[in-house]
């Protein structure tokens, strides 16, 4: 003998269970699980059968992210092997011009007395010591670079003394000595103006002193006859 379960055709819920004896089946059962099942859908109030339930599908866990950090990119660092090139200079010339006087300028501008005269020469010595208001008789006044011949410190004048007996001199020999003359007082003259002084020549003939002047215009009012040599 066998026992055997039937679920009636309802894919929500089992309406009866039917006992199978032998072979003999209990139609009673049948027919009150028929009732059953109709009157439960019949009206909405009645408990309806339970959805069917399915499992859930199995999650695996997910690893855990974590941010990946913002990376700054480091500041690149100089070669010490390249290092800049400093940019060419242009030529270091010496101005034409005699340049302002300066701070830097003010020592090779300082007056400093010399306590002999250059040369050797007495009448030039004379005539250079006897310059009205000379404040370093007997000597010369190293002034920017050049020895000159007296220094009038009230006026702030340097001097130059040309001793020559001009007036003896054939023509020829007068415009070789002037023209080299003219070339030094000219640059004597820059040099003194440089620093700050003025700047006078004495000669001992009105003749020299017109040859002068005429030669270099420039030096017009800075030829002085030395009455006093």
């Amino acid at each position: 003998m066998g026992v055997g379960l039937c679920v009636l055709a309802a894919p929500e819920i089992v309406v009866g269970t039917i006992i199978v004896a032998g072979v003999v089946v209990v139609g009673f059962a049948i027919k009150e699980a028929l009732d059953v099942y109709e009157l439960s859908w019949g009206d909405p109030e009645k408990v309806r059968p339970a959805p069917e339930t399915r499992p859930a599908p199995e999650t695996r866990p997910v690893p855990e992210t974590r941010p990946v950090p913002e990376t700054q990119i480091a500041p690149q660092k100089p070669s010490p092997k390249k290092r800049p090139k400093p940019e060419p200079k242009g030529p270091d010339f010496p101005p034409l011009e005699p340049p302002e006087t300066s701070e830097r300028d003010r020592p090779r501008c300082e007056p400093v007395p010399v306590p002999y005269h250059l040369g050797g020469n007495k009448l030039h010595n004379k005539c250079a010591d006897r310059i009205p208001n000379n404040s370093f008789p007997g000597g010369d006044v190293f002034v920017n670079g050049k020895n000159f011949d007296a220094l009038q410190l009230a006026t702030r004048t340097l001097w130059e003394v040309k001793t020559d007996n001009f007036d003896t001199y054939p023509p020829d020999l007068r415009e070789i000595v002037v023209e080299s003359q003219v070339e030094k007082l000219r640059h004597e003259r820059a040099l003194a103006l440089a620093c700050g002084f003025d700047f006078r020549v004495g000669v001992r003939s009105p003749a020299h002193k017109a040859a002068l002047e005429r030669t270099a215009p420039e030096l017009d009012g800075v030829i002085v006859v030395m009455e006093w040599c």
